[in-house]
């Protein structure tokens, strides 16, 4: 606000450890806040506080997947500043414009990562754009909402002539807040600046601006060079140090990060690629996901209940999971569905019902088994009984299958777990089925 003294936030300065930290990043013994002087209607005091030739940390690196392939980004450097307000347009580029501006989000702290111009394609750019989000979710300093401005990215494309190092003129799309404008934007500013270096024209160095319901990016300012915003240190703010133990601390709380959840998925619970990508993408997921696999005792019959069911459910209900207490049924609880599948107890057809059951009503999967009489059939009296009667039922099928139409033994099956309410045990049903439809 116009008129009053900025103060840190050391909540603020905490957050910014963890992302340096967790992205390798080297933090600074002595950091500067400086003065940004410019003009922009959505910083009404004139000038934004940021930092220049001191920031917070430098180096560092994410890994990325790509293509096939895990490619390294480096990271230039992490600084702090604060948020601008947010310039609502209408009628751009045309002659009709308006312009709204909303302030809400001046002066909120953030922070700012740069990374090294190690990306290569719009696809590259996408996976390091949703690789960041999940790391920066995952470390708590964001909720990731990138409708709401939480995060948002600024992308700078140069092109240059096959065989040669230097990068050609660049300019920046602005603002880019879903994964899949910033590759359909990158997409269509390569083919912007591949017509004009075509046709022997320059590429000006400019910020420019992504209109997804055109495809297509227009200019939105002239890019002037980092000195005309006269920058000089922050005389309202002392420099900041940052002591050695709070750093330590800082790393010693830092959460495991999706990338090395995943291999440890892999590794530890024998999960399929695709399935830990799946349930790391959320950090209250793979938190659900190892409590059932810890009260299962098997990571995959567990992975497949929380990407079936639990996954599914979520979207029909619409649930935002911020941790994992906002999903009704209890992890414990569906781990004890699974091993009652493992043990015998219910067949997996009358698992799906059971799920129902207790995901509505929060009861305990076995009173619901004794209360509905759900148990699974394994006394050989009644099974035999169904097989008789179905058989009777279909001798035509009877007769394929003795000419040599085996693959009808699961007509059979099906046919024994409907007569018997999907009560009887599977394995049994296709033993004894097999025994009798072989005697001749």
């Amino acid at each position: 606000m116009p008129g009053t003294l900025p103060v840190l936030n050391r909540r603020a300065v905490e957050f910014a450890l963890r992302a340096s930290l967790a992205l390798g990043c080297d933090i600074q013994p002595l950091s500067i806040f400086a003065r940004k002087n410019y003009f922009y209607p959505d910083l009404p005091k004139g000038y934004q506080i940021s930092m220049y030739d001191r920031p917070l940390s430098v180096g560092g690196h994410l890994d990325v997947e790509a293509g096939g392939q895990t490619r390294r980004i480096g990271i230039t450097r992490i600084h702090m500043e604060e948020d601008a307000g947010k310039l609502l347009h209408e009628g751009f580029p045309d002659s009709d414009r308006k312009s709204y501006v909303d302030f809400n989000r001046s002066g909120v702290p953030l922070i700012e990562i740069v990374s090294e111009p190690d990306l290569r394609s719009p696809e590259e750019a996408h996976a390091y754009y949703s690789s960041l989000r999940s790391a920066l979710v995952y470390l708590g300093v964001t909720d990731g909402n990138m409708e709401e401005g939480s995060l948002r990215c600024d992308a700078n494309v140069s092109l240059r002539p096959r065989g040669q190092t230097a990068l050609g003129t660049k300019a920046e799309l602005k603002n880019l807040n879903s994964f899949k404008f910033v590759q359909h934007s990158l997409e269509h500013e390569i083919r912007r600046q591949t017509d004009l270096l075509s046709r022997g024209q320059r590429v000006t160095q400019e910020t420019r601006l992504y209109d997804p319901a055109e495809d297509r990016t227009y200019a939105m300012r002239s890019k002037e060079e980092a000195h005309d915003y006269r920058y000089f240190p922050e005389p309202d703010l002392l420099p900041l140090q940052v002591e050695t133990a709070w750093i330590d601390e800082v790393r010693d709380r830092l959460p495991e990060l999706p990338a090395a959840r995943r291999q440890r998925f892999v590794r530890e619970w024998g999960l399929k690629e695709q399935s830990a990508h799946v349930l790391t993408a959320s950090r209250p997921i793979a938190d659900y996901f190892e409590a059932v696999a810890t009260a299962a005792g098997d990571g995959q019959a567990a992975a497949n209940w929380v990407e079936t069911e639990i996954l599914r459910k979520i979207k029909e209900d619409k649930i935002e999971v911020r941790q994992p207490g906002d999903i009704p049924l209890a992890p414990e609880r569906l781990g004890k569905i699974v091993v009652m599948i493992k043990d015998g107890t219910i067949s997996g057809k009358i698992a799906k019902d059971v799920f129902e059951m207790v995901y509505a009503t929060g009861k305990e999967p076995a009173d619901v088994v004794r209360e509905r009489g759900l148990g699974q059939v394994t006394d050989e009296g009644p099974i035999r009984a169904a097989i008789d009667s179905v058989i009777a039922e279909n001798p035509g099928q009877l007769a394929k299958y003795r000419a040599g139409k085996t693959a009808l033994l699961g007509f059979f099956v099906g046919q024994v777990l409907k007569a018997t309410g999907g009560k009887a045990n599977p394995e049994l049903v296709n033993r004894l089925l097999k025994e009798r439809l072989d005697r001749s």
